[in-house]
């Protein structure tokens, strides 16, 4: 990491409760200003399902044990559990120049990368936020900005138990598949993937801050 980015702080969190990184988010954004650094906090979650803003239950189909949980990020429904690497941003977004699609893109992006460095084509789309790999999802995003500051972030599938997201139309998408890495390669290191995105994600947010220098 460079000097320019110092105040860039990468925190990870092992497996954490769900509705406890949220409650931190909360309170880091509520209680930041100007000078505050930026973050990224990578974690994994005990299985849960969480429903966006404007999430309607009937998505989740079947939960069984596993608990659901009301988030205030955007989107509809989606799944968390060990096995997924997930990345919450935790961006002034006026200090890089973003607005809320173009920080969509950049995670988007990030995660292409990722996946490129492995051998993996994917691709966004307009209609649907996230990463998909032959039209299954490989990765979601849900995003939550308040006074210009965002927090939550990105979900990357790498080698996790898939079966849940059979009990839930995925982001509101009934029948849409999803995917994992470990699925499509043979070398698939939790830590190794986490490292590289982490990678991706602070390349992208600096060459945003620099070309919003110019």
């Amino acid at each position: 990491m460079t000097n320019a980015f110092a105040e860039l702080q990468v925190r990870h969190l092992g497996i954490r409760d769900y509705g406890e990184i949220m409650a931190a988010m909360q309170h880091f954004t509520a209680n930041r200003d100007t000078t505050s650094p930026d973050a990224i906090w990578t974690v994994e979650h005990p299985p849960v399902f969480t429903l966006g803003q404007a999430g309607r239950r009937e998505h989740v189909l079947d939960p069984g044990q596993i608990p659901v949980v009301q988030s205030d990020r955007g989107g509809q429904v989606t799944y968390h559990g060990p096995g997924q690497a997930v990345f919450y941003t935790l961006f002034d977004l006026r200090r890089h120049g973003l607005g809320i699609r173009a920080l969509v893109s950049l995670l988007e992006n990030a995660a292409i990368a990722l996946l490129a460095d492995y051998g993996i084509e994917a691709v966004a789309r307009s209609d649907a936020p996230g990463v998909y790999v032959d039209g299954r999802k490989i990765a979601s995003l849900g995003i939550r900005v308040r006074r210009g500051c965002c927090y939550h972030g990105l979900s990357l599938n790498v080698a996790m138990d898939l079966e849940p997201f059979r009990r839930i139309n995925p982001c509101g998408y009934a029948g849409l598949e999803v995917i994992q890495i470990s699925e499509l390669v043979a070398d698939c290191d939790m830590e190794k993937v986490r490292t590289a995105m982490l990678s991706h994600l602070t390349h992208a947010l600096s060459t945003k801050r620099t070309a919003s220098n110019l």
